[in-house]
């Protein structure tokens, strides 16, 4: 149960792919250009990103089932206000109230698995967990493009609220995972987070998402603006990254119980830089099969990445903190993720001006690509892998 919780939680998170194809529908609605929609971005990772790791050492100390819960329920009431929201500004303080609740989840998450299944299977309960997310992020786009273009842009939040329903009750129902042979709750300490297994993997979660993010600002404006699909279409080709990445994830966490993270790791990182390259030849008349063949190789990079990442920065904390560590992992992930939307509208913006939408849009992908090639090396540098500390089991 506690597993199938965590994937359903990061089910919940990754629905807000939704919004992507929905930004040229906000962009109009708000009369604010594109790049103004990095601000959609920043106010809802920026804020997730600085709650998961908070929300990861309360879960050292209250529980993660219970840090869980509430992100759960504080998204419910977000995924209801937006219907309400008058202006952009209130719409982003909504975002940013979401972030909160988005990283309660993100942060306690990691640990409500590890906690509950023995050292040798924690890639595999990452792996499925992350699943979750991956679906979410997958199906999410088709559902947004197909009810925005109907019911407009607020229908990207609306859908959500029964299915957090749903999960909430799945939570009622979960049994809390407890932690063995961790000994006595300790704060996190920075002699913790400074260690090489540490930082090389908080370091390549920041360079993998920093790269990819490319196409979750500039891939709906160049399939439904440039391209001219329907929000539906678009979000069908959309849903390609994530779909690849949710189908890769269970067999990354394979990969890593078997043969360690940091091979995985670097593959994944190979395989993701070339689909960014591969997006950034996209022109007018790239036929929609490479598009949408492109999209997925950057998905199917970072599906095969995530997992052996995560499992890398859960082993090198001990169970009395594994909260503090999944906090950390998606403290990295979104940091990059943060930094690289606006490094991207920043590499976007001033080019768009000049030269047009479409050289704008193959600079920026040849720039991300270039940085996840050198995330790919600096996976490959040496360092030593270890296990998990201390087994845990289920309660």
């Amino acid at each position: 149960m506690p597993v199938l919780l965590a994937a359903a939680g990061f089910l919940l998170v990754g629905l807000d792919g939704s919004v992507n194809i929905a930004f040229p529908a906000m962009s109009a609605a708000f009369r604010v250009g594109p790049t103004a929609m990095r601000w959609v971005i920043i106010y809802y990772v920026g804020t997730y990103a600085l709650t998961a790791f908070a929300a990861g050492v309360l879960a050292d100390r209250l529980g993660p089932g219970r840090v869980v819960r509430a992100g759960l329920v504080l998204s419910l009431f977000c995924f209801a206000a937006y219907a309400l929201a008058p202006s952009f500004e209130i719409f982003l303080l909504l975002r940013a109230l979401q972030g909160v609740s988005a990283g309660l989840i993100y942060g306690a998450v990691p640990a409500l698995v590890t906690l509950s299944l023995p050292a040798s299977r924690h890639a595999w309960g990452l792996g499925w967990a992350s699943l979750g997310l991956g679906l979410g992020l997958s199906v999410s786009p088709m559902i947004g493009g197909a009810l925005v273009g109907v019911f407009g842009w607020q229908a990207a939040f609306l859908y959500r609220v029964p299915v957090a329903a749903a999960i909430i009750v799945l939570a009622a129902w979960t049994r809390e995972a407890r932690r063995d042979g961790g000994g006595a709750w300790r704060m996190v300490a920075p002699a913790d987070i400074f260690r090489w297994p540490v930082l090389q993997a908080g370091l390549l979660a920041f360079l993998a998402n920093y790269a990819q993010f490319a196409v979750w600002l500039l891939a709906p404006f160049y399939l439904v603006s440039e391209r001219g699909l329907s929000a539906a279409a678009g979000g069908f080709l959309f849903m390609l990254t994530p779909l690849a990445m949710a189908i890769a994830a269970p067999a990354a966490g394979r990969a890593a119980d078997r043969w360690g993270a940091r091979g995985p790791m670097a593959a994944g990182l190979a395989a993701e830089a070339a689909g960014l390259l591969l997006v950034a030849r996209c022109g007018g008349s790239t036929p929609i099969a490479l598009v949408g063949a492109a999209l997925a190789l950057v998905g199917l990079g970072l599906g095969v990445f995530q997992v052996p990442n995560i499992v890398q920065t859960m082993a090198a904390f001990p169970p009395r903190q594994q909260g503090a560590a999944g906090g950390f992992a998606f403290l990295s992930r979104t940091t990059g993720i943060v930094v690289g939307v606006q490094t991207a509208a920043w590499l976007f913006h001033d080019r768009a001006q000049i030269l047009g939408f479409l050289p704008a849009f193959r600079f920026t992908f040849t720039v991300a690509a270039a940085v996840c090639a050198l995330a790919a090396l600096a996976a490959l540098l040496p360092g030593r892998e270890r296990g998990p500390r201390a087994t845990s089991h289920s309660a």
